[in-house]
C-alpha cells in the first residue's frame, strides 16, 4: 500500500534510533553541547541553534503575518514558516541534499522540555507503526489533488485520512477544469474552466473557491510566472480575433492585459527571469514573444506546422518548440529570439519536456509510438525508444523518464542516467491499472502523472479505472492505489507540506499553527545523524472563537499490536485537556477505526467503565495499520479535533 511505502524512509530512520551505540543522541542539557541561543532577540524571532559533532542546526519559526509587519509572535490558527538551516559547524558550509524529518507535538500542561532520552523516544514513537498518539502536525505529509472529469477536485490524504475513504475533501467547481497550477506559496490553486470562460481560484487552506475570474473565450492552458506575479491564460479559438492570452494579476485577481497572438491552441513558457513570455499559436504555426514588464507583444517567429508543445531550458537559455505537423523541434534563442537549430523527427509529435537540471530533452509521438531524445548542448536528436500506443505525457524522477499512453494501461520507463554513457536506451514498463485511459472520456492538457514526494516514485491517474496508482522504482507493479470514488481523475497535483530545500542547506515549509500551548519541534536527520527537540510557545488567538471542550485520549490497552481475526479490546481514558480530570459517563463517545488506506472501517460507541475509562472492541480483518479517531458530539468534539491513535495488526 502507498501508506507503507510513504513511511518506509521514516521506518528506516527508526533503525538508527534503535542502534543506541551507533547513534549519538544529543541532549539539550549536555555539557558538551553548544547552548541554545536564548537571548531575547532570538526568542522573538523563534530562532534556536543546536550544535554537536560538527553539525549545526538552526531552527526558526516565524508567523507570516509577523514577516509582513502585521502582527507579532506565534498565534494559534495562523500560518507560519518552519525552517531548519543545516551547516557544517566548523566551515559554516551549508549541507545540501539532505532529508530531514520533523514533527510538531504539544506538551501536556505542566510538562517540561524533554531530555535527550525523552526526545529520542518521542521521535521513535512517531516513526514506528505502533499503538501510540500521533503528533499534532506531521511535517513529512502531503496531499494528492485530482482534477476530475466531473466539475470538482478531489483532495486525498494518503497518510492520515480517515473514515470510509482517504478523501479529505471535495472542492466543487462551476465547470469541469482543464488545466491548473499552484501558486508559489502553495496557498492558491488556479483552475481553467473553458466551458464557462473562467479561472477558479481555490484557497488551499480552507479548500474553497474564493473567486471565479472571467478570462476570455475558451481559457485552456494556464501558466504562472516564476515570481508568481502574473497568471497567463491561453484563449483558444480558430478565429485570430478571439485567440490570444489573458494576463491576470495573481495578487489582486484582476485582469491586467488581453493580447491577440494568433489562431489555435496556445502553450506558454517563460525565461527563468520572467523577462519574456513565449506563446505558441497552433493554427498559425508561430511563436509570439511577449515583453512581460511592458505586457506588450513583440516579435512573432515562424516555427513550423502546428506547434503543440514548448519548454524553456535554463541550461541552454533557449526555447524548444515541438511541431506536430512536420515533426520538427525548433530551438530559439531566449534573448535574441532567433532560430538556432531545427531537429527532425516524424510527424505527430506531441508533448515535449525537459527534465529538471537535465542535459537531454524528450518528446513523445503517439503516431510512431516512440519517444525522441535530443541533446540540449548539440541540438541534435540523440536516439529514440519505443513506447506504448497513444503516448501523450511525460514526467521525471531523478533516475527515470516516465511516458504515459492513452491507449495502453502500461507506463514506459526510460533510465535517464544511462543516456550520458550510451545511445542505447534501457526501457522497462509497469501496468498502471486494468484499462487503458482512453476508455474514459476524461482528458486534459494537465499532467495525469506526477512525481511523488521524496525520490523514486510517481503517482499515475487512470480515469478509466477511477483510481490513482502509486509506483515506486524497482517494482514490477504499483505498490498501492487510491480510489477516486466514482470520479474520473484526469490530472494530478501534489500539495507537499514536507520540508523542502528552499535554499542551499535550508529546509522549510509553511504550516497552520495548532492551538495555544507549549510545543516540541522534534527533529531527525539520518546522515549526518542528529536528533533534537526544539521548544516553541504558541499564543491564543483572540480573534478566533474558543474551541469546543477539548479532550485528551490516553490508551490503556496492554496489547500494542492486534492480531488479524481476533477481537481487540480497545480501552482508553478520556480527560479534560485543561484540567486533566476524567470525563465520566459520556454516552456518545464515538470511535472510528479504519484500515489504511481507507479500505475497511468500523464505527461504534464506546462503553463507559467509570472514572473516565471507556472501551470498545473490533476484529481486524487483515494485516496493516489501523487509525483510531474519536468524537463526542455532546462536547462538540469532532473526529478531526482529536489526535488519532495508530495500531498495527499482524497475522497470527
Amino acid at each position: 500500500m502507498a501508506l507503507f511505502t510513504m513511511h518506509l524512509r521514516l521506518i528506516i530512520l527508526t533503525i538508527f534510533l534503535l542502534l543506541g551505540g551507533c547513534l549519538q543522541v544529543f541532549a539539550q542539557s549536555s555539557a558538551a553541547d553548544v547552548p541554545l541561543r536564548t537571548a531575547a532577540k532570538d526568542s522573538a524571532r523563534g530562532s534556536q541553534t543546536y550544535t554537536k559533532e560538527g553539525v549545526s542546526v538552526e531552527f526558526s519559526i516565524q508567523s507570516i503575518s509577523t514577516a509582513r509587519g502585521q502582527g507579532s509572535g506565534l498565534v494559534a490558527d495562523t500560518d507560519a514558516i518552519v525552517s531548519f538551516k543545516i551547516v557544517d559547524a566548523n566551515e559554516r558550509k551549508a549541507l545540501s541534499n539532505l532529508r530531514p524529518a520533523a514533527w510538531i507535538d504539544r506538551r501536556e500542561p505542566g510538562q517540561v522540555a524533554p531530555d535527550a532520552r525523552e526526545c529520542r523516544e518521542k521521535v521513535q514513537s512517531f516513526l514506528q507503526p505502533s499503538f501510540n498518539r500521533r503528533p499534532n502536525i506531521d511535517l513529512n505529509a502531503y496531499l494528492i489533488l485530482a482534477l476530475n472529469l466531473q466539475p470538482n477536485i478531489s483532495v486525498i490524504d494518503p497518510i492520515s485520512g480517515f473514515g470510509g475513504s482517504k478523501l479529505y475533501t471535495l472542492v466543487p467547481l462551476a465547470s469541469s477544469g482543464e488545466d491548473w497550477i499552484m501558486s508559489v506559496d502553495k496557498k492558491r490553486l488556479y483552475v481553467s474552466m473553458p466551458r464557462v470562460g473562467q479561472i477558479a481560484v481555490v484557497d488551499t487552506t480552507a479548500w474553497k473557491v474564493v473567486a471565479n475570474i472571467d478570462a476570455g473565450i475558451n481559457p485552456t492552458r494556464i501558466a504562472l510566472q516564476h515570481d508568481g506575479r502574473y497568471l497567463w491564460v491561453g484563449n483558444d479559438d480558430v478565429d485570430e480575433k478571439n485567440s490570444g492570452v489573458t494576463v491576470i494579476d495573481a495578487l489582486t485577481l484582476k485582469r491586467v492585459a488581453e493580447m491577440k497572438t494568433g489562431a489555435g491552441h496556445h502553450e506558454i513558457a517563460f525565461t527563468e527571469n520572467d523577462q519574456f513570455a513565449f506563446i505558441t499559436n497552433k493554427h498559425d504555426g508561430t511563436l509570439s514573444v511577449m515583453d512581460v514588464r511592458k505586457l506588450a507583444r513583440g516579435a512573432d517567429v515562424k516555427v513550423g506546422a502546428l506547434p503543440v508543445s514548448i519548454a524553456f531550458s535554463s541550461i541552454s537559455k533557449a526555447v524548444y518548440v515541438a511541431n506536430e505537423g512536420d515533426g520538427t523541434i525548433v530551438v530559439i534563442d531566449g534573448q535574441r529570439h532567433s532560430i538556432l537549430a531545427r531537429m527532425s523527427t516524424a510527424r505527430g509529435v506531441r508533448s515535449l519536456r525537459l527534465p529538471p537540471d537535465g542535459h537531454f530533452g524528450f518528446v513523445v509521438n503517439p503516431v510512431t509510438n516512440k519517444v525522441y531524445i535530443f541533446d540540449l548542448a548539440s541540438n541534435r536528436v540523440r536516439t529514440s525508444a519505443p513506447v506504448e500506443p497513444g503516448a501523450d505525457q511525460l514526467t521525471f524522477t531523478r533516475e527515470f523518464a516516465y511516458v504515459r499512453a492513452r491507449d495502453s494501461e502500461f507506463v514506459t520507463m526510460i533510465k535517464i542516467s544511462d543516456l550520458d554513457k550510451s545511445e542505447e536506451v534501457a526501457v522497462t514498463r509497469f501496468p498502471a491499472g486494468q484499462k487503458a485511459p482512453s476508455n474514459s472520456p476524461a482528458s486534459s492538457f494537465a499532467d495525469a502523472m506526477v512525481p511523488a514526494p521524496g525520490e523514486g516514485a510517481v503517482f499515475v491517474a487512470n480515469p478509466a479505472d477511477k483510481v490513482i496508482y502509486y509506483y515506486t522504482e524497482g517494482m514490477a507493479a504499483p505498490m498501492g492505489s487510491f480510489q477516486n470514488y466514482r470520479r474520473d481523475p484526469k490530472a494530478l497535483l501534489i500539495l507537499d507540506h514536507s520540508l523542502i530545500e528552499t535554499a542551499r542547506g535550508t529546509y522549510a515549509t509553511t504550516v497552520r499553527l495548532p492551538g495555544p500551548g507549549r510545543y516540541d519541534i522534534a527533529f531527525l536527520l539520518d546522515s549526518p545523524r542528529v536528533v533534537n527537540c526544539f521548544d516553541v510557545t504558541i499564543a491564543e488567538n483572540a480573534a478566533q472563537p474558543k474551541p469546543a471542550a477539548a479532550i485528551k485520549i490516553d490508551p490503556l490497552s496492554n496489547q500494542s499490536n492486534a492480531r488479524v481475526g481476533e477481537p481487540y479490546n480497545l480501552r482508553f481514558r478520556v480527560t479534560d485537556a485543561a484540567s486533566n480530570q476524567g470525563k465520566v459517563n459520556l454516552q456518545d463517545m464515538g470511535v472510528l477505526v479504519f484500515l489504511a488506506p481507507g479500505i475497511w472501517e468500523r464505527r461504534d460507541w464506546a462503553r463507559s467503565l467509570g472514572d473516565g475509562v471507556y472501551e470498545m472492541s473490533f476484529v481486524p480483518p487483515r494485516a496493516g495499520l489501523y487509525y483510531l479517531y474519536f468524537q463526542c458530539p455532546s462536547l462538540g468534539v469532532q473526529y478531526k479535533q482529536v489526535t488519532p491513535l495508530i495500531l498495527e495488526a499482524t497475522k497470527k
